[in-house]
């Protein structure tokens, strides 16, 4: 299992900070995140640990399994911005 992060993302990196496995991308260094609209974690890197759930000063991330059906497309498109197929 692994978490989604949605649209409502403002990007501010407080998800990215407290992330165990840096899974999360863009990171702060990259020259991508700064255009990043919003950012996405890396389905097969997640460890499940809920740290960047509780760090979010937007609620913009769920656990995969609490997905909203209305924000399911979401699980698709973060496996995209970080390279990885949905399975």
């Amino acid at each position: 299992m692994a978490y989604v992060i949605v649209g409502t993302c403002i990007n501010d990196a407080a998800c990215v900070d407290v992330c165990p496995v840096d899974c999360i991308l863009p990171r702060p260094n990259d020259p991508r995140f700064r255009e990043a609209d919003m950012l996405a974690i890396d389905p097969a890197a997640c460890i499940d640990c809920n740290a960047c759930a509780e760090a979010c000063p937007v609620n913009a991330i769920y656990s995969e399994h609490r997905l909203p059906q209305a924000l399911q497309r979401y699980r698709r498109i973060n496996a995209e911005l970080t390279g990885r197929a949905v399975t």
